[in-house]
């Protein structure tokens, strides 16, 4: 693995440097922040940051298709988002976590319907979109590492809006990448022979 994408998850765990004695969590690192909605932390900022991020890899995927080398590399990222997404909601649903915003105690699972904030569906979703692609594009274009900040911004925003405990965006950072990493190493992305063929050939390619 390339040194800077280690560097992006090791990024991740330096969320946990400040956690005080009296932290808890299944990482022992979870506990509240001072609360922040303004700004760039504004929660309208990170829904229009994980809106765009789908938007752009769903839409350069099917306007380049997979013949076309960057086009491969999207709807690798479009199988990752999609990986991530099954699994992270499965595991909302199984470990039932309250949100900071619902409780003081990181210690609360399994409190019933309702409760989803274990992991960071969002954050996972964004890294597992950014990872394919720095991984086919970084060793020659290091600059493309840089995509490596819009999850790392995305973990700390939600944690700020007391929207995810520390281990819940940690995690799902971990689930998003390690789903990226596996689609880049397939031979071929998966929804491109679950689809049609017109459908991942590119729309480019029709005019």
């Amino acid at each position: 693995m390339q040194i800077t994408l280690l560097r992006f998850c090791v990024a991740f765990f330096a969320l946990a440097l400040a956690a005080p004695a009296s932290a808890g969590g299944p990482l022992g690192i979870d506990h509240l922040v001072a609360y922040d909605n303004s700004g760039i932390w504004a929660r309208s900022v990170q829904t229009d940051l994980a809106v765009g991020t789908a938007v752009t890899v769903i839409g350069g995927a099917l306007w380049l298709g997979d013949d076309d080398p960057l086009g491969d590399t999207l709807w690798r990222s479009v199988d990752a988002m999609a990986l991530t997404a099954v699994t992270t909601e499965a595991m909302k649903f199984t470990f039932a976590r309250e949100r900071p915003s619902q409780t003081s105690d990181p210690n609360r699972f399994f409190a019933g319907h309702g409760n989803q904030s274990f992991p960071s569906g969002e954050v996972a979703e964004i890294a597992s979109a950014v990872t394919p692609v720095m991984l086919a594009y970084g060793p020659d274009h290091p600059w493309i590492y840089g995509l490596a900040v819009l999850p790392l911004y995305d973990a700390v925003a939600r944690v700020k809006v007391h929207g995810h405990w520390q281990s819940d965006v940690l995690i799902g950072g971990a689930i998003g990448v390690g789903f990226g990493i596996y689609a880049n190493r397939r031979d071929s992305p998966i929804s491109v022979g679950l689809l049609p063929r017109g459908l991942t050939i590119g729309i480019s390619k029709r005019f």
